[in-house]
Formats: structure tokens, sequence, C-alpha cells
């Protein structure tokens, strides 16, 4: 992701995501403007070519020892310059709680992980199922179950399920973020586990909508054809105004992180023209309950 470097505010582990690619921006640019190449960054460092490049992206963890032997190599010699890049540099190392998880946590997923922890803003849109932020507990040990085409251990899923849980305290925390969830209506009526279970899901999402920071919207099967034609995706914000805006992309084995703002304009412009063609969250509410009540 190829993001610009500047202060940073995020704290705790679920900032180290955020901190590793702002400290990985500043390093690119200082060698870049002092003209030498990730080859020699490399040299500096006992690393390869390849390492300069992982960490400029942000993608792997930093030795502070290897930060400040760059620094020096770039010519950043003053104490007030190097410390905050030193530090960065400490505090991005600092273990995310879902590390506890990496048994069923593939690594491209990580990565979202960590951003939607240190996100200010969490716009998506979903097609197949209820978003992980809003899965009941049942409803996503369905959905986990479902996803497998082969039979996986119990304790696997409940692992899976855990992690889920655990992710969705973000939205009751001190500082949480703003989250916005428009819904296609294929995912209210796409049974996952009993019908209890939907019925206990969709109740949970109408109450859960209350919340000051979460919006939820639907796209109903009566809007037709929607600008929105490419499938599910999440647009992140962040509170550092240094860090670009990402979108996220999930694939069956991987997933895609878009930050070039043409393409991420592209994905606000549907993200606008969704708000304005889905139910209101009143209305919503209202279509929740409709579904429910036809079973």
């Amino acid at each position: 992701m190829g993001v610009s470097g500047g202060a940073i505010g995020a704290s705790g582990s679920s900032g180290s995501m955020v901190r590793r690619i702002l400290l990985g921006s500043q390093l690119r640019r200082l060698r870049e403007a002092c003209g030498v190449t990730r080859e020699a960054a490399g040299y500096s460092i006992r690393a390869s070519e390849s390492k300069i490049s992982r960490m400029e992206l942000g993608r792997v963890s930093f030795k502070a020892r290897d930060v400040a032997d760059l620094l020096t190599l770039y010519g950043v010699v003053d104490e007030s310059e190097r410390e905050p890049l030193l530090g960065l540099a400490r505090e991005s190392s600092i273990a995310g709680w879902w590390h506890s998880y990496s048994d069923v946590l593939p690594g491209w997923f990580q990565t979202y992980v960590g951003l939607e922890g240190s996100a200010s803003h969490i716009n998506t849109y979903e097609v197949q199922f209820v978003h992980g932020l809003l899965q009941t507990e049942d409803y996503a040990h369905a959905v986990v179950t479902a996803g497998h085409q082969s039979h996986i251990p119990e304790e696997e899923v409940e692992r899976r399920v855990a992690l889920r849980v655990e992710r969705q305290k973000l939205l009751l925390g001190e500082n949480a973020p703003n989250f916005l969830c428009i819904l296609d209506e294929a995912a209210l009526r796409r049974p996952f586990g009993s019908h209890a279970i939907m019925d206990g899901q969709l109740r949970h999402l109408a109450e859960v909508s209350e919340s000051p920071n979460v919006t939820v919207q639907v796209v109903p099967f009566e809007l037709g054809g929607h600008p929105a034609e490419s499938g599910a995706f999440t647009l992140l914000r962040f509170p550092e105004s240094d860090l670009n805006d990402v979108v996220y992309l999930e694939q069956l084995t991987s997933a895609l992180y878009l930050d070039k703002k043409d393409e991420v304009a592209h994905y606000d412009q549907v993200l606008s023209r969704l708000v304005k063609d889905s139910l209101s969250p009143s209305r919503t509410r209202d279509h929740l309950q409709a579904i429910r009540q036809r079973g």
C-alpha cells in the first residue's frame, strides 16, 4: 500500500499495523530523497532488496537496530528527528491481540484485522452474509461450518467464532469507529443454520443498528440493479490525516488492498449511491421485522 507517513495517534496493539505502514512510508521517502537504492539499503542492514521493499510497505515488523542503521545511511543524524521514527519502530512490534488466533487466521486477513482495529470509519457492503462485526455467535458458527466443504474439528470452529466475537468488541470501545454496513437483501434471506438462528440474527441486527456509531441499511430486491455490481467490499478511513483510505476486497485465498486515490474515490462514490438507494436505517429496521414475521 502506497501511503504517506506522518504523526500517528493510534494506541495499543491495534495501532501496530498502522505504525508499520507509516514508518515504512517514511523510510521509503527518506531513501528516495537521498538517492539510495533498495539494494544498497538492504546491504547496509545485512538484508535483501526484497526485505527493504516489504519494510517500506509495512508488511514486516521492524528491528530498532535496522531502523537506526537505515536512518544513519539516509543522513538522519539529529536525535530529535531520529527518536520519533525509532519510537514508531518499537511500537510497531507490539503484537496485536489477534496473533493469539494465528492458528485459524490467515496471514492476509491479519493485515485486515489490524487495519480494522485502527480505523475511525468502517464502511462496508455485503452480499453473501451478515458482516462479521454484526454476527451473533450462533449465526457465526453456522457461517463458519457452511464455508468449509470438508469437515473441520469443532474446536477450530469455536476458535473462528471466538475470533469473530472478539473483533466485535471494537464497536463498543471508548474510541469505537463509525460503522456503516449496507446489506444486500440476499444476505438476510439466505439461511445459515436453523430458523431460530436466522431470527436471532435479524433481531440482533435491528438492536445493534440503534447504537449511535452503527448504521445498518438494506438494499432491497426491489431496487434491481445497482452500482455495486462487483460484489462485497470494505472502505476503511483512519484518524491519521497522512494515512490514505484503504479499500479491502476479500478473495477465496487472499485479499486485495487498494489505496490509490482514484480507485478509492470510485468505491466511495458507489457507497454514496448505495446509501441513497438503500432503505433508510428506520425503514431497514421495519424491513427486518417484516422478514421475521413472514418467517
